[in-house]
């Protein structure tokens, strides 16, 4: 079913400090994208279109994609791969699977395929170095699935301590159990931003997935959206944005795709995030150089 409302792509930007960022990634440029669910429904010609471009004018070092680039049936990925194929970056671009790319028996191998044929990297509880070693770019495996479960862990704990690092983690209910981890960033979508926001009053899923934990059972069954919600994610105070979960932080993107009814007032999104090297770190320096200086 096609969306009543719609917006058009806005374009956020993000500037994330870091610990131990190397001098020479300071200024580093990425851009996000999420939830694009190509599948001739959900995401239309024209946001696909403004969110390829907005995405180039960043000129970006790398691109990050963090999930569900089809809806249920993968078989729409090649069209969107070919489309992917006019994406400009630098150094690469990177994604991880949502869950919606996990549907099909097949899924995940038709859609890692797919957009390695357009030099695009699936990374499934693997860790890559866009702009070397000073920097790493760990994708995670979705988290519903039992390879996230067995072998998120594993992956985190074989970054050095001191080694900055972004995880990509398509459902931000992950930032729970990654808090036993360091995370310099962790991004996310999966929530769609709640896709129908009333400004300055509420968020129409978040308050949904409020109703559902604490309506009575008999009642909250009756209506199926509640649950509906509240399956999505646990964690929607995290629906969008920027947020700290302990000493780790999370972006969520509020994706490209779009599910019935639409959006209202809030738009498809393009994150521009800028990696800057921590202040503290830089102060610290430039103390060392005076005293050192003859």
């Amino acid at each position: 079913m096609q969306p009543l409302f719609n917006q058009s792509v806005k374009v956020e930007t993000l500037t994330v400090a870091i610990d131990n960022l190397p001098a020479h990634l300071d200024g580093t440029k990425l851009v996000q994208l999420s939830d694009l669910h190509y599948d001739g429904k959900r995401l239309s010609e024209k946001v696909l279109n403004q969110a390829i471009e907005a995405t180039n004018q960043a000129e970006a070092d790398f691109v990050v994609i963090t999930g569900d680039f089809v809806t249920d049936d993968p078989a729409p990925i090649y069209e969107l791969a070919k489309r992917l194929k006019q994406v400009e970056a630098r150094s690469g671009i990177y994604g991880i699977l949502g869950n919606h790319d996990l549907y099909g028996r097949n899924s995940k191998q038709i859609i890692t395929d797919a957009l390695a044929q357009v030099e695009i990297q699936v990374l499934w509880n693997e860790v890559a170095y866009p702009l070397g070693e000073g920097l790493a770019l760990v994708g995670l495996a979705d988290y519903w699935t039992g390879a996230f479960k067995q072998k998120a862990g594993a992956v985190m704990e074989q970054l050095p301590a001191d080694l900055a690092r972004i995880v990509l983690a398509h459902n931000p209910d992950c930032a729970d159990s990654l808090q036993k981890y360091r995370v310099d960033l962790q991004l996310s979508g999966h929530s769609h931003g709640g896709q129908i926001i009333i400004p300055g009053i509420l968020n129409v899923s978040v308050l949904s997935a409020y109703l559902y934990r604490n309506l009575p059972k008999q009642v909250r069954h009756r209506i199926p959206v509640l649950a509906a919600c509240y399956r999505v994610m646990k964690r929607w105070e995290w629906v969008k944005g920027f947020h700290q979960v302990g000493n780790n932080r999370l972006y969520v993107n509020r994706g490209l795709g779009t599910y019935f009814p639409g959006r209202l007032f809030c738009a498809p999104e393009v994150t521009v995030i800028t990696l800057k090297r921590k202040a503290a770190e830089l102060a610290q320096e430039e103390s060392m150089m005076v005293s050192a200086a003859p």
